[in-house]
């Protein structure tokens, strides 16, 4: 791996650009990078996002329609997509605040293959707007809007684990009753044919 002094991006012996600063050095996502599990994938790319100078968003995902379990899931810079403006026509007019969406593509989409890996199958590094050039931009320059919804992406995240899990706790229980069940009817069935065969 080369690593030349000073911050900015190197490349590493495969030829793949590198995100450096004072502290350490950040490898940039490339399609077929793996990781083991989702909040790998997001930690990798938070610490990508603030190294290269932009703050991440968690942003959609695709869910399977057997189990809901996350199927792919898309990692955005905060600029991305545009506002969109809602008319309701009720109450007062009110005085448009500043917006941080800057219609940015930069994102890293991850999906989960068959081996249960995640793996990076899309990544845009290009911004549409200036990068904090320190290189870790501080917490600070997350508006309250965009923490806000981070907080309740992951709060979410977490009642959906606890969904899954519960899931299969259910599932689990309705199985040994099921199958607890069947034993009961098992051994009902041969009383009453030991009943039978007394009474004859």
């Amino acid at each position: 791996m080369d690593l030349d002094v000073g911050a900015g991006t190197v490349n590493d012996a495969a030829g793949r650009e590198l995100v450096e600063s004072e502290e350490s050095v950040i490898q940039e996502p490339y399609v077929g990078m793996e990781f083991e599990t989702e909040d790998d994938a997001k930690k990798f790319y938070d610490e990508y996002a603030r190294h290269a100078g932009f703050v991440m968003r968690i942003d959609q995902c695709r869910r399977s329609e057997v189990d809901r379990r996350i199927l792919s899931r898309r990692l955005s810079c905060n600029k991305q997509g545009h506002y969109v403006k809602m008319r309701d026509g009720f109450g007062p007019i009110r005085k448009p605040r500043p917006t941080t969406r800057e219609g940015c593509k930069a994102m890293m989409l991850v999906k989960v293959n068959k081996s249960g890996k995640w793996v990076v199958t899309r990544f845009e590094k290009e911004h549409t707007h200036p990068l904090v050039i320190s290189g870790r931009p501080s917490r600070n320059a997350m508006d309250t809007k965009d923490r806000r919804i981070q907080e309740l992406t992951m709060e979410l995240e977490r009642q959906d684990r606890l969904c899954d899990l519960y899931r299969d706790q259910i599932t689990m229980f309705l199985r040994n009753v099921e199958e607890q069940t069947e034993l009961l009817s098992t051994k009902i069935e041969v009383v009453v044919n030991n009943v039978r065969a007394l009474e004859n």
